[in-house]
């Protein structure tokens, strides 16, 4: 298109940090490319993206949206409501920012945003972070001229040619890893010499791999281990109490951890939840992995998304309901084996995608220069 004013480029989408950092990331590649750039973000009112899009610079309008529970709920009294309020209003904000091309990164918001700007002939793309395709990217793919996907065989879900693997942006300041080893062993007080286990259940923690670890206690007393514990500020006085009174010195138990760039430099191995952009840092980072997908998201996509390494032979995986019994054996087993972590990092290495904010931000640009 000719450009006789500055492009208006609308977002929509968010719910969890998996949707909302990786669509701030695209917005800030393509501010950096044009600056004359004007940003519209569309989010679910009370969700993470209401506070995090201000906070980064950009301009936030919020919808009522919100998920419909598959489980019998009151809440789904209101579910169509909502829904129906959001797309008033959504065709309203479309009406008056006219952007020239919509950006779906998922989450409830997505769906009226992206719906009604596609029904005022807009160009959408839309980008799916999960193995799993998500219910409003589906729903939303007819409409879209480009796919960005991060895994292979993604036209299970999506027509083939208007995919396009770009990964998932990730925040570079996480898996830039300079530091220097004492900075590292001063930040977490750890000892020189000996191996580190990194155990990240995200910022609120995970129930089941604190359970994990607090049953296999007793098998972390090793002379030759270290474990580096985030456990979420929700559980910390609860592990922080059973690991004091266990009388281990080798644990270090955090609610949440700043550096993440510190710790996952230090770590041995590694293990967390499957969340998309978990595994994206994951394979940047290039350490050996065990995953342990939460259960308690739609579709099952943590599954999905694990066992999409799994198959390629770049991380190790143990169920949710297995973990309590095997993760800290699991580990330990790991910790020891030096030709299974090499051939772990040598493969989940080959997955990393540095530059996926300039490859969706490139398509994005394709589309408006197409228009």
């Amino acid at each position: 298109m000719s450009k006789s004013r500055p492009y208006r480029i609308l977002i929509g989408g968010g719910g969890t940090g998996g949707h909302v950092f990786p669509a701030i990331a695209i917005a800030d590649e393509l501010r950096v490319r044009d600056p004359e750039t004007e940003f519209l973000f569309v989010g679910a009112l009370g969700k993470l993206e209401m506070e995090k899009v201000p906070e980064a610079g950009y301009p936030i309008e919020g919808l009522p949206v919100a998920g419909f529970q598959r489980r019998v709920s009151v809440k789904n009294l209101t579910f169509f409501y909502k829904l129906l309020v959001s797309m008033i209003l959504s065709r309203r904000i479309v009406r008056r920012f006219h952007p020239d091309v919509a950006v779906g990164v998922g989450g409830y918001a997505s769906g009226p945003i992206l719906k009604a700007a596609a029904r005022k002939g807009i160009p959408i793309l839309i980008q799916e972070q999960n193995s799993y395709a998500g219910v409003t990217n589906r729903l939303l793919a007819r409409s879209a001229r480009v796919i960005c996907v991060a895994y292979e065989k993604m036209d299970r879900y999506f027509p083939a040619e208007k995919l396009v693997i770009t990964g998932n942006p990730v925040r570079q300041q996480v898996v830039n890893l300079k530091a220097g080893p004492e900075l590292i062993r001063s930040e977490f007080n750890l000892e020189k010499g000996k191996r580190i286990c990194l155990m990240v259940g995200g910022s609120l923690g995970a129930r089941t791999l604190n359970r994990s670890f607090l049953t296999g206690l007793n098998k972390l007393d090793r002379e030759d281990l270290q474990v580096l514990w985030q456990c979420g500020r929700y559980y910390h006085d609860e592990v922080e109490k059973k690991v004091s009174a266990s009388g281990l010195k080798n644990v270090r138990v955090l609610p949440f951890i700043n550096r993440m760039d510190l710790a996952y430099q230090a770590a041995d191995i590694i293990i967390s939840r499957a969340g998309a952009i978990s595994i994206s840092e994951l394979c940047l980072v290039g350490k050996p992995v065990i995953l342990v997908p939460s259960p308690n998201v739609a579709g099952d996509h943590q599954t999905h998304n694990a066992e999409a390494l799994v198959e390629k032979s770049a991380a190790l995986m143990v169920s949710d309901s297995e973990a309590e019994e095997h993760l800290v054996d699991l580990m330990l087993g790991l910790m020891g084996d030096d030709k299974l972590k090499e051939e772990l990092c040598t493969n989940i290495k080959q997955l990393g995608i540095p530059d996926a904010s300039q490859r969706i931000s490139a398509e994005v640009l394709k589309i408006l220069e197409e228009k």
